[in-house]
């Protein structure tokens, strides 16, 4: 009997393993809602999978069961407790009680409180199973970071990265990169699930970087970019303003200058004037402004005094760090200690994720 168990409860998890897997894919595109995966098996096989639509509707459940499949007696596995309520389309527990299933299985409670743990005594009156499989709150927790922030404070969540060679270096003096092409594409895999990414105007004329992810397939992932310009020092020139898409672009400036407003204003830029960016006081503002412009998953992709600013008033959560097999000699530090090794292949290069809050 408890081998039984143990099996069963493996089993659950393998579900919801690929449940996460669909909830990575839209990851940081779904606005203000969770990015949720949804996973239907019978007798043993996987019959539907999908995840939530691009900017947060139709859900994933829906999309899971809007099919014409026969669900009757199946096991619905989801990534977060399934909404019961009305808004701009019904709960995802009516068309979970319509196809009749047996039973449904989530990791976590949804914290919006008009769901908040009300699909199980609603599917219950329908001979519907529920089970919270706790075991795997942590990894949902963690997922789910961004979406459980908007309930429990006022900030966003804000990630850093940052490249470093094997002797802990941060600058290369003879080549622009440090890391190698593998882990420059990975990074616009991590840009992909993020809705906004963070740079300075200082980083932004140096690199002259387009901040947008160039993998096949995911160019529609590419995340609005937040400039930090507090004397709008800009460069008028640069790859980010000749295709910005579909996407936007802010400036956060203290600077009333007049002339380069109007310039950014014209090539389609969103202008923000604040009394100052000086302290963690002003940034605590900052941060709480973008969140309320819908701005959750944040990326930050600046130089290292920012992102130790960052680090040193709390305001960081997650540091991506690629680590180079190569050594530079000149210019770095040597303060990281580096745990948490992500399981890539990167063909040399390791990655790491630091977590700090």
């Amino acid at each position: 009997m408890v081998q039984l168990k143990n099996s069963l409860r493996f089993k659950n998890n393998n579900y919801l393993n690929l449940a996460f897997e669909q909830a990575k894919i839209n990851l940081g595109s779904t606005k203000s809602n969770p990015s949720v995966g949804c996973v239907v098996e019978k007798n043993g096989s996987i019959i539907s999978a999908a995840h939530t639509s691009i900017h947060g509707r139709p859900h994933a459940e829906f999309n899971a069961l809007n099919k014409n499949i026969d669900f009757k007696k199946s096991n619905v596995y989801i990534t977060l407790e399934p909404c019961s309520h009305y808004g701009l389309t019904p709960p995802c527990t009516d068309i979970i009680k319509k196809k009749k299933v047996a039973k449904v299985f989530f990791p976590l409670i949804d914290l919006d409180k008009r769901s908040k743990n009300k699909s199980k005594s609603i599917l219950k009156r329908n001979n519907i199973l529920v089970k919270r499989i706790k075991n795997l709150s942590s990894l949902a927790n963690d997922f789910y970071k961004s979406y459980l922030l908007q309930y429990t404070s006022k900030q966003p969540l804000v990630d850093s990265k940052i490249a470093i060679s094997k002797d802990y270096y941060t600058k290369n003096l003879k080549k622009k990169w440090i890391t190698n092409n593998f882990s420059r594409t990975r990074v616009h895999l991590i840009r992909s699930r993020y809705n906004c990414i963070i740079s300075t105007s200082k980083t932004i004329n140096a690199d002259n970087s387009l901040l947008n992810c160039r993998i096949k397939g995911l160019e529609n992932k590419s995340p609005d970019v937040v400039i930090i310009d507090r004397f709008l020092k800009i460069k008028n020139k640069l790859q980010l303003f000749k295709n910005i898409g579909n996407r936007k672009i802010l400036v956060f400036t203290t600077s009333q200058n007049k002339k380069k407003i109007n310039f950014l204003k014209k090539k389609g830029l969103k202008i923000y004037i604040l009394k100052s960016l000086n302290n963690s006081k002003d940034y605590k503002f900052f941060f709480n402004e973008l969140k309320k412009l819908q701005y959750s998953r944040i990326l930050v992709e600046t130089g290292l005094t920012f992102v130790n600013f960052l680090i040193k008033n709390k305001f960081l959560h997650n540091l991506f760090i690629f680590k180079s097999n190569n050594l530079l000699k000149k210019n770095g530090i040597r303060s990281i200690r580096l745990i948490n090794r992500i399981n890539v292949n990167l063909l040399g290069d390791n990655l790491y994720k630091i977590k700090l809050k």
